[in-house]
């Protein structure tokens, strides 16, 4: 959730502090801050409730040029949004300044501890019980070794000692006033990335910052701390000692996270879903086997036949995306599939045979119920996947293997593209489990075929913006909103329904339509839209009832239907047409007007699109 950016190098720090928290916002905040080391051996803070734009124009109002210096937007955990409660927190008598992402859940009784040695605390944050920690440990580490301020090994050791006694999540970025030439970074379960620079060096929470100032990155790992100078970095684990750097090339271009000529990340990220299902099939298609190719699953095709179950588990849009891949992989590989939010299977126990396979789908690769999740089914045992769309995120870490997205950047809160390339991923993914099994030569061919195809449909769906348009003008005023579909679509309603709420904070719900008249039908009125998710399929005249049936009790109806459905035409009050696609490609074709829909509704109710109030991007915390 939170963001952290660092610099050192001999430019001034807070023009990429501020640029590089820009560029975190999507992450979700309420208050953000610096600290820099100021040439007179102290350390300034600059605090500010709101956006980035406040902080920027408290701190032209007394610059510094400091070269050296961290920055952080926070998303409250602990403690209301206020400029106390923002970081970076200082430590000890202003001894270092610190900015936190994650959760320390044994805060309370290290406050207390330090409480009764002496030191002061003015935030409710478990961050400043970090602060204070980490002071304590120096002050123990100088008074054992002496007073060496040249010896980055003694602040080192400070934050070994103090990391030892931590007990939750951290993300930490630290400078220290008796060493003003270095960042030191630590990180358990909350991710940092730096940024290998000319006689500069970088620090993040995720790669966005880093696009157009280096293309060469380094991934910390759990329980890893790195000391960051002008010279290089040093490298080590907590408890093991010196390690060598895996140094990775950057493969985000600055061009990626900007705007360009879009007014939000979110519509720029819906018409980018061409490009992104492309970059996901890519490569991964092979004609002369009629099957898909995965280099990352780690595991031989006569393993993989002796799966005999498979469970999904995953949070929010990713849900929902399995709840796809769950259709998928039943019809077409004929394995039993269940899905499962991961909130929920970190603390069951449901009954797993071995030769069950458990997929973690995240498109951050953070998000902290699935990492819980995951973590919980390798303790018992069993085979873990991911598919995710970040590379060096926890989940790609830590699961036996797994499948990129390849989908780009996601800036936008409320997702879009990843869930598109996470469902063309899933259909790729029954096909290779399908081969192995029952499914012939020729209907892998078909099947390919069919996703060569996808892209182009899905740049024709996104014709029907004006139209949509048009639609959420109608629409706008509404309170509630019913989302109805079966089979592979009700997957979609589920997310269109969702991406109304993320962005618009407009009420609606999404239901298989024929569950609609088992209770959800006495919400119908003249005041509720019902949007119906019906292309063409075997149970399209199941679902034109479940119209009529809406009809009947005076509730207006939108319709997400395919070229030449004249039938629907004559029963909705608004018709949305899409190409018409196989069934099982259809969630990812008809998603795309629910998402366009759901953007101009929240344009026109004056809704802050790409970040929507009480939501983050990448939700670290439980």
């Amino acid at each position: 959730m939170c963001g952290i950016v660092g610099y050192v190098g001999p430019k001034i720090a807070n023009e990429f502090l501020i640029e590089g928290l820009r560029r975190l916002e999507y992450r979700g905040y309420d208050s953000a801050g610096t600290a820099t080391l100021n040439g007179g051996g102290g350390i300034d803070i600059v605090k500010a409730v709101g956006r980035i734009s406040g902080l920027a124009a408290k701190i032209a109002q007394t610059p510094n040029a400091a070269t050296i210096g961290i920055g952080h937007t926070r998303w409250a955990t602990h403690g209301v949004p206020n400029e106390c409660n923002a970081h970076p927190h200082y430590g000890g008598n202003e001894d270092l300044a610190i900015a936190h992402n994650g959760v320390i859940e044994n805060h309370a009784e290290l406050k207390q501890s330090l409480v009764n040695k002496g030191y002061e605390f003015v935030s409710d944050t478990d961050t400043e019980v970090i602060a204070h920690l980490l002071a304590d440990s120096l002050k123990t580490e100088l008074e054992r070794n002496g007073h060496a301020d040249d010896d980055l090994a003694l602040p080192a050791a400070a934050v070994r000692a103090a990391t030892r006694k931590l007990r939750g999540t951290y993300g930490l970025a630290i400078v220290f006033r008796q060493y003003p030439g270095a960042i030191f970074a630590a990180r358990l379960g909350s991710p940092l990335v730096i940024g290998l620079g000319d006689g500069e060096n970088f620090l993040a929470s995720d790669s966005a910052p880093l696009a157009g100032y280096t293309d060469r990155i380094v991934y910390l790992s759990d329980h890893q701390l790195a000391v960051l100078t002008t010279d290089g970095i040093q490298l080590s684990h907590r408890d093991q000692g010196d390690i060598d750097p895996d140094i990775q090339v950057l493969e985000v271009n600055a061009e990626q996270v900007d705007l360009g000529h879009f007014e939000h990340y979110m519509l720029k990220e819906i018409y980018e879903q061409p490009e992104s299902i492309s970059n996901t099939m890519r490569g991964r298609l092979n004609d002369d086997d009629a099957t898909a190719v995965f280099g990352g699953l780690n595991l031989s095709p006569q393993e993989l036949r002796k799966i005999k179950r498979i469970v999904f588990t995953a949070c929010g849009t990713s849900w929902h995306s399995a709840l796809v891949g769950e259709y998928l992989f039943e019809e077409i590989a004929h394995i039993p599939v269940e899905v499962e939010y991961a909130s929920e299977l970190r603390y069951r126990n449901p009954p797993m045979d071995n030769d069950t396979l458990i997929f973690a789908i995240t498109q951050s690769g953070e998000t902290a119920d699935t990492l819980a999740a995951l973590r919980e089914m390798k303790r018992q045992g069993h085979l873990t996947m991911a598919i995710c769309n970040v590379v060096g995120s926890s989940i790609a870490q830590e699961a036996d293997g797994g499948i990129f997205l390849h989908a780009g950047p996601e800036i936008g809160v409320a997702s879009t593209k990843a869930y598109t390339s996470q469902c063309v991923a899933l259909v790729m993914l029954a096909l290779y489990f399908g081969r192995l099994r029952h499914v012939s030569y020729n209907e892998g061919r078909r099947i390919i075929e069919d996703l060569k195809k996808l892209p182009a449909m899905v740049e024709k769906t996104l014709e029907t913006n004006d139209k949509l348009r048009e639609v959420a003008e109608k629409y706008q005023h509404a309170t509630n909103f019913l989302y109805l579909g079966r089979h592979y679509n009700f997957p979609t309603a589920l997310e269109g329904a969702l991406k109304l709420k993320e962005i618009s904070y407009v009420h609606a719900e999404g239901y298989p339509a024929a569950e609609m008249k088992h209770g959800p039908i006495a919400l119908v009125d003249d005041q509720t839209p019902s949007v119906f998710v019906m292309p063409r399929g075997f149970i399209y005249d199941k679902v034109m009832s479940n119209v009529e049936e809406i009809k009947a009790r005076g509730g207006p109806v939108i319709a997400i239907a395919v070229e030449g459905d004249n039938r629907i035409a004559e029963v909705a009050d608004d018709v949305i047409y899409i190409p018409s696609v196989e069934e099982y490609l259809q969630p990812i074709v008809s998603i795309i007007p629910l998402q366009l829909r759901s953007y101009h509704i929240a344009v026109l109710r004056g809704c802050d699109v790409d970040k929507p109030r009480n939501l983050a991007k990448s939700v670290t915390v439980e």
